[in-house]
């Protein structure tokens, strides 16, 4: 017989589970009002707030009383707030910040997505797809503010895992002549790499709408002179001759057939002798019962489903897509225990 203990401990688990949509809203509209940026490292009275989004003072007040649950600001006597640390990472302004990422999460385009979230398991079909009439990446491309914002959060992200600061570092970059970042945006990653191993030059690899600002990341890293850009679409071809290729948050976007194909394009393409780095968050073959991950990824793989039809994967589905692209994993590497990622090396064959 369950205890009373465990009884509320159950019951306070499905309660934060169905409100965390509000909290998602809430986190959105505070996004879109950008109200980290009004209050900023000031301590503001919701009455002078409200007069500048021209919403009513008590309705403003409520809002900003449920971001203090939130801890994404603090009310300092009633009626008066001030940003907390988590708020400061919705300012447009601060050098971690992940505005964009919120506001692509929130857009309602992929909020709808998610109501059809019962259908799409039922039929199989890619949820944003059905709802749109087209998949995420033309949808997106399609609308220039939201691409925007798309390009400018997957930059957020890739600051905000980790991965950046601690690739470099956990892996021999400096063994290869030529590095090609397949999918590497805005160089962030490339430039960190770069910038850590002085012998290789490097080639970042994008659309020209991900790459709109790399040579600026590059420049300021102090690199530009051993990195070019690339501009293209690597389900087609990737650039040809780098002895390594890496590819970064990009496998998980897609299916089993379009990720085989991606990877066959960087078999086709790299020198003989050359390695795939391969960098993802990598599910264990059964879910532990103590989440260890910062992010859960098994709500990720979800998320790749519905949105645009990919999944996170075990190391033997990696196994199995390289094999089928034609190289052969040879080691699995961890990243730090903070760290969501893992690097998955693998060779021609």
């Amino acid at each position: 017989m369950m205890t009373n203990s465990i009884d509320n401990s159950a019951r306070r688990t499905i309660m934060r589970a169905l409100f965390s949509t509000i909290v998602t809203q809430v986190v959105g509209v505070a996004a879109r009002l950008r109200l980290a940026d009004a209050i900023g490292d000031g301590e503001w009275d919701v009455a002078d707030l409200a007069k500048i989004y021209e919403i009513p003072a008590e309705r403003l007040n409520r809002l900003l009383r449920a971001m203090a649950t939130l801890d994404l600001c603090r009310e300092t006597t009633p009626g008066r707030f001030v940003l907390a640390p988590a708020g400061s990472l919705l300012r447009s302004d601060d050098s971690s910040s992940l505005l964009d990422l919120a506001l692509l999460l929130t857009d309602k385009s992929m909020q709808d997505a998610w109501l059809n979230l019962e259908t799409s398991l039922r039929t199989g079909r890619v949820a944003f797809h059905e709802v749109h009439g087209r998949p995420a990446f033309d949808y997106i491309a399609e609308r220039g503010q939201l691409s925007e914002i798309f390009n400018s959060a997957m930059s957020q992200r890739t600051r905000a895992d980790g991965v950046t600061a601690a690739l470099p570092d956990h892996y021999d970059f400096g063994r290869f002549g030529a590095i090609t970042d397949v999918g590497g945006g805005d160089g962030t990653l490339m430039a960190a790499i770069l910038k850590r191993h002085p012998g290789p030059s490097g080639v970042v690899f994008d659309t020209a709408e991900g790459l709109a600002q790399a040579t600026r990341i590059l420049d300021i890293a102090g690199v530009s002179g051993r990195c070019k850009v690339a501009a293209g679409d690597f389900r087609q071809s990737v650039p040809a001759g780098s002895d390594l290729y890496v590819i970064k948050s990009v496998m998980h976007n897609w299916d089993d057939e379009h990720a085989v194909a991606i990877l066959r394009n960087c078999r086709a393409a790299v020198a003989e002798g050359g390695r795939l780095l391969i960098v993802e968050p990598v599910l264990p073959d059964t879910v532990p019962t103590e989440h260890t991950m910062t992010e859960d990824p098994y709500l990720s793989d979800l998320s790749m489903m519905l949105l645009l039809g990919g999944r996170e994967r075990t190391r033997g589905d990696y196994e199995r897509l390289c094999a089928r692209a034609g190289f052969a994993l040879t080691r699995m590497i961890a990243l730090p225990r903070h760290i969501d990622f893992a690097m998955i090396e693998a060779e021609p064959i």
